[in-house]
């Protein structure tokens, strides 16, 4: 497949089949991802790599809307931030996830971003626990860096839908 098509194939994947990613594929996946262009090549993007099924399973209660699909998935990648590194790592990050989605894609495999950073853990909850700080508690090696997002991968379990075609000619503009 070429990048276009990778582009143009990939769709988010909330539904995943009981299959392991195996070892030699989440090691793709690492590599690729941390070949994202980050600014001023400061490399401030960190990964968690997380397959331990108990862990999973509790991610899918992260927020209250949104993440139930994640404990079903085989594999979870946490995209952090090193903030000492830069100032510019939430851009960094979502680099990087967009990276690891595509490269997934490439290897067929589904994945659905998750955003962690700035949400609560329960909604109408403010004050309380953030989304990240939950992430943390069920993953505290990741603890000294920022979580963006999470990256649920696997197997998918459907055929993902075909791009329906739209007009999407009032989105750019020409300076010529």
């Amino acid at each position: 497949m070429t990048i276009i098509e990778i582009l143009l194939r990939r769709r988010s994947c909330r539904r995943f089949l009981a299959r392991e990613v195996d070892r030699e594929t989440v090691e793709k996946l690492i590599k690729a991802t941390l070949t994202a262009p980050s600014s001023k090549n400061t490399r401030s993007t960190r990964l968690a790599v997380i397959t331990d099924r108990s862990v999973i399973e509790r991610l899918g209660a992260t927020r209250t809307h949104g993440t139930s699909f994640v404990s079903d998935a085989p594999l979870v990648i946490l995209i952090m931030g090193d903030q000492a590194a830069s100032d510019l790592w939430v851009e960094n990050c979502a680099i990087s996830a967009t990276v690891l989605q595509l490269a997934a894609e490439s290897l067929g495999l589904g994945s659905c971003w998750v955003h962690v950073n700035g949400r609560p853990h329960v909604d109408g909850q403010p004050e309380g626990m953030s989304a990240e700080e939950y992430v943390h508690s069920l993953a505290p090696q990741s603890a000294r860096w920022r979580v963006e997002c999470m990256v649920a991968i696997g197997y998918p379990a459907e055929e993902p839908r075909p791009r329906r075609e739209t007009d999407d000619s009032d989105k750019v503009v020409f300076v010529e």
